[in-house]
Order: structure tokens, then C-alpha cells, then sequence
């Protein structure tokens, strides 16, 4: 479990000066207003629109495959205002990392708080079932303003990136664990506490389950959530986060826990998470990450990539 961003001569080394270049710029548009960020952000979404052509490849990909019932002209605008929300998302993180807790707090909102306490003062850990909306870094740093928790991620392999991470993430949350320590995540739950869990994208074919999400039948899905609902002796219970209309500030919903969660089979349970995604995705599509290749592992390894 990591409890404090470590810090290292060797992340000066001449190696990383590019990368603390880019940090220096980025610190620079964390004083500008949110309005000229979000303008500045929608820029370079279309940017990298244009020039990451594999990227939205892949984002068309899942749009076409997601929603086959859409007329092309309404998924290419869907596809088109992804991206400006992409880039929007950049300064999302900025700000999670940098704003102070004053300034945070002028810019968020609220809902479901009740949830989160009636569940640990009952005596069980909370799950927080999130999807990966954009905003996600930012719904982390607001939901730690009144309840810190634990976040679960995936270990940067760039040094300085993840020396950053750690840090602008502990701002909110009271320690780290990688994705893959099982253990230690059970330790919180029973403790009891709270972490964040995702399960929208596809993590491979180890003790994954292929059922539907959207219009797709045969989804990499893991099964988790199950696993630590009953280890944890835990409680499940959705969450959301949007920018709100006219990107004036951030808003998240803390849903009620999970009824008969987790079940007696995994696979029911997997299935009705899926759904569960796609209800808060639904509630605003162009501020998901379709740029993931949801769909890369198939049920038989020899079958056709759907992103080809």
C-alpha cells in the first residue's frame, strides 16, 4: 500500500527534463479560469482527433460497435465531441492534482454522501463502482474532500509520472494500491473503509468472463467485483461524475448500495455490473473514454480483431 509519493534525486536526471518541462506548463494553465481551459481543452481534443489516427480509429470503432442502431452522422458528432471532452479532460487532471481544497470545493457538487456513511457506520467497506468517465481524476479529489478513501491504480512506468500521480492522488485519498494486490484491498474493506473499483475495460482474458455489454454479446468482463464484495464484506454502490452544463464545475453522484450483491453466481453478478456501466455512461456518453480498446480480447484467440 503506498501511503507517501517518494521522491528521488534520480527524477532530475537530464532523461526526465522533458517531462518536467511539460509538468512546468502544466502547472502554468492551472491558474487560468476554468472557462478558458475548457476552451483550450476542446482545442486540443480536436487536435489530437486529427493527428492520433489510430486513437480514433479506435474510439469509431466503439461507437460503431456500442451503438449499431445510430444513425453514422449522430456517432461521428458523438465521436467529434468525445474528443473535444478528451482534451478537456487534461485539465481535469490538472486541477485534481493542483487546486487547493478551497478551490475545489467552489466548483463541485454533491449528491448520495449520506450512502457512503450509513454504509460504514453499519460496519462495511464501501466499493465505489465507477466507470472511467474523463472527470474521473477530479470525482476522486471532490469525493475525498468529505471521505478519503483508498484508491485503487496501475504503477506509472515513467518515473516522474508516477511520482506525480501518487502525489496529486494522495491529496484526496488517504493511500494507494496497485490494481493487482488483491489482499491489501480486502484489508481496507474489513477495516472498514472505502475504495474505488472499475470494471469497463477489458483487462485480458485471465479470469475474465465474456458476456454482453451494449450491443456487443461476448465482452471481456472480470469478475472482481464479486470477489471483493465477499471477501470485503462490502457493499457496492455506483458512482458517477460529469463536468456540469457549460463545464462550470464538477458534479458527482453517490448511489445507493448494490440490493442482493453480491449473488451466488459471478456471472449474474458480472452481468448486471455491465449494465450498471451502461447507465452511467448513458447519463453522458461524449464524457466516457472510448478511446480504450474495450473489445481487443476475443472469446477464441483466433477470431477476427474487431478493430481491424
Amino acid at each position: 500500500m503506498v501511503e507517501k509519493a517518494e521522491f528521488s534525486s534520480s527524477l532530475y536526471h537530464p532523461k526526465h527534463w522533458p517531462m518536467w518541462f511539460g509538468v512546468f506548463m502544466m502547472r502554468i494553465t492551472q491558474v487560468l479560469p476554468l472557462s478558458w481551459q475548457m476552451k483550450l481543452g476542446k482545442g486540443m481534443g480536436r487536435l489530437v482527433k486529427a493527428l492520433a489516427a489510430s486513437r480514433t480509429h479506435t474510439a469509431r470503432c466503439n461507437l460503431a460497435l456500442c451503438f449499431p442502431d445510430m444513425p453514422e452522422t449522430e456517432r461521428e458528432a458523438l465521436l467529434t465531441r468525445n474528443f473535444e471532452e478528451t482534451g478537456k479532460a487534461i485539465f481535469d487532471t490538472i486541477n485534481a492534482w493542483w487546486w487547493s481544497d478551497e478551490k475545489i470545493q467552489q466548483h463541485m457538487q454533491i449528491t448520495g454522501k449520506e450512502y457512503v456513511q450509513d454504509t460504514l457506520n453499519a460496519g462495511h467497506g464501501v466499493i465505489l463502482f465507477a466507470v472511467h468517465c474523463l472527470p474521473l481524476e477530479m470525482g476522486a479529489r471532490i469525493f475525498g474532500q468529505f471521505q478519503p478513501g483508498v484508491g485503487v491504480y496501475r504503477p506509472h512506468n515513467n518515473p516522474v509520472m508516477e511520482y506525480l500521480q501518487v502525489k496529486g492522488r494522495l491529496r484526496s485519498n488517504k493511500a494507494l494500491v496497485p490494481k493487482r494486490d488483491l489482499r491489501q484491498m480486502v484489508r481496507c474493506l474489513r477495516n472498514p473503509d472505502v475504495i474505488w473499483y472499475t470494471a469497463d475495460q477489458d483487462f485480458g482474458r485471465s479470469s475474465a468472463v465474456f458476456i454482453p455489454f451494449y450491443a456487443v454479446p461476448d465482452a471481456a468482463t472480470i469478475t472482481g467485483a464479486t470477489t471483493l464484495a465477499k471477501l470485503g464484506k462490502a457493499k457496492v454502490l455506483p458512482f458517477f461524475v460529469e463536468r456540469t452544463e457549460g463545464d462550470t464545475g464538477y458534479r458527482i453522484e453517490i448511489m445507493p448500495p448494490l440490493d442482493n450483491f453480491p449473488g451466488e453466481d459471478e456471472v449474474a453478478d458480472a452481468i448486471r455490473g455491465n449494465k450498471i456501466i451502461e447507465e452511467i455512461i448513458n447519463r453522458n456518453r461524449a464524457q466516457y473514454m472510448w478511446l480504450h480498446r474495450r473489445f481487443k480480447t476475443r472469446p477464441d484467440p483466433t477470431d477476427k480483431s474487431l478493430y481491424k
